[in-house]
């Protein structure tokens, strides 16, 4: 009734708003929420706050996509993903991170780094790729982005990999020939998948420039980096409400192996900090 879940909606909200949820989806959410709890039968061996606190579970898991999405992947070409997103992100060890995951899958992968502005980001790059045994193009700051991408491009396609990943330039902020750098690589590569690397630290920030990055890349999917910290993953509901688009993987760590697909459920109890309370109305039911 509306009686019984009034004080539940209101802490459920300040849950979300204290996750750093963005406040337009917090409420387009909460209206989902008591449309579908209202008149909801009560199960004998739940109380009216119990069924109300599942209800919202299964939404927030439902508006984060259900299920995991992982990358697509092409039987008999190079699978090209392409990864953007501001500076500090964790670009470039994401792009370590996600060949050290594909490499233990068994795929074939090369590495590129087209950040030409950063010398240091190049050889950090090389270098990863070389602890975890695994190919790296060896482009330097003299060359052009493009002409880098393309020639690993090239590379890729003869030596049959499964995938390459390319890591792009970041900027403190979003600017024009960042964009238009980037959309010159879209417009010649065949790419399959174009992942904005966000730090989920940065929560609502992070929500608005990927929404910026969306509307001009037409993104398919997120990866969220810093997950280990104290960030209660709002920016993961935001940024699905908001582009429409999955998170593919969450980074958990500095290492290469720290990085984990992304499930909607273990974000969800995460975000409502109820994981133990969640996990108990499962077992009465």
């Amino acid at each position: 009734t509306e009686g019984n879940i009034a004080v539940s909606l209101k802490e459920v909200k300040l849950a979300l708003l204290e996750a750093d949820v963005n406040y337009r989806v917090v409420n387009a959410f909460l209206k989902s929420i008591k449309t579908r709890a209202l008149g909801a039968e009560v199960m004998k061996s739940l109380s009216p706050g119990q069924q109300f606190i599942k209800i919202v579970n299964d939404e927030l898991v439902k508006m984060m996509g259900s299920e995991n999405h992982g990358l697509v992947q092409h039987n008999n070409q190079v699978t090209t993903v392409l990864l953007v997103g501001l500076q500090g992100s964790g670009k470039t060890t994401t792009a370590a991170k996600l060949a050290n995951l594909l490499k233990k899958e068994g795929k074939k992968v090369h590495l590129t780094s087209v950040d030409v502005y950063r010398p240091a980001a190049i050889e950090q790059l090389q270098l990863l790729a070389k602890e975890l045994d695994v190919y790296c193009y060896d482009s330097n700051s003299s060359m052009k982005p493009l002409d880098i991408a393309m020639a690993s491009q090239k590379e890729a396609e003869a030596k049959l990999v499964n995938y390459l990943i390319i890591d792009t330039a970041g900027r403190l902020q979003i600017d024009e020939t960042l964009m238009a750098e980037l959309q010159e690589i879209k417009n010649h590569l065949p790419l399959t998948e174009i992942l904005f690397v966000a730090d989920s630290m940065t929560g609502q920030d992070a929500v608005n420039v990927a929404k910026a990055f969306h509307q001009q890349l037409n993104i398919t999917g997120f990866i969220l980096t810093k997950m280990d910290g104290d960030a209660r993953g709002g920016a993961a509901l935001s940024i699905r409400a908001i582009t429409g688009q999955p998170v593919k993987f969450v980074g958990i760590g500095e290492k290469t192996k720290d990085l984990e697909p992304f499930y909607p459920d273990r974000i969800a109890s995460r975000i409502l900090g109820m994981g133990d309370m969640v996990g108990l109305i499962e077992k009465a039911q």
